[in-house]
């Protein structure tokens, strides 16, 4: 299990607004398309690493919070991502479309576990935030993955969210600087 995302160098995924402001920045200073749309452009570096991670993730795991901000990504999982897995305490939303590959559950457990078997072979990468912290504590991680951005926020949504206690990363396994972000893998101490 990974947890994956952008990130200040401060440690926050958004700022006080709730807005990501420069963190996407380095998805658009490149020349090279990270996706059919063309609209993503990194690095060359940033694709060598990111694209081939992208290919691997089956499932992602998300807050309803997180969800409820993308609209859902209108019901297309992003990426190219098989599957989202939604953590949350209500339903999915009035009007939802049944057949969208989405699954909304109560809790992280329930979350890990539905995802895993959505996954197969496949990566599962859970949001960095309160549902990533959330994963983290509870010793299901494997991995984390950050995509460093030079801002400082000074406050805000911090990666691991509201989580507690002290977790030990390895030293980075690997270290890619691409334009205007570091791609930091740091596998989770045991």
């Amino acid at each position: 299990m990974t947890i994956g995302d952008l990130v200040s160098v401060d440690g926050f995924v958004a700022d006080e607004n709730d807005q990501p402001g420069p963190l996407f920045d380095w998805l658009s200073s490149g020349d090279v398309p990270l996706d059919s749309s063309g609209a993503l452009k990194v690095s060359q570096a940033s694709y060598d690493y990111t694209r081939p991670y992208w290919d691997q993730i089956g499932v992602t795991i998300v807050g309803r919070h997180v969800f409820d901000m993308t609209d859902g990504w209108d019901g297309k999982p992003p990426s190219g991502i098989d599957h989202v897995v939604v953590v949350t305490h209500r339903p999915a939303p009035e009007g939802w479309d049944p057949e969208a590959p989405f699954h909304f559950v109560d809790g992280v457990e329930a979350a890990v576990a539905t995802a895993q078997e959505l996954a197969g072979d496949r990566i599962v990468e859970v949001a960095a935030g309160d549902v990533g912290g959330q994963v983290l504590a509870a010793g299901l991680v494997d991995e984390v993955r950050m995509d460093v951005v030079p801002v400082v926020f000074g406050s805000g949504k911090r990666y691991f969210g509201s989580v507690y206690g002290q977790h030990l990363l390895e030293d980075p396994d690997v270290v890619i600087q691409g334009n205007w972000v570091l791609h930091l893998r740091c596998r989770v101490r045991r």
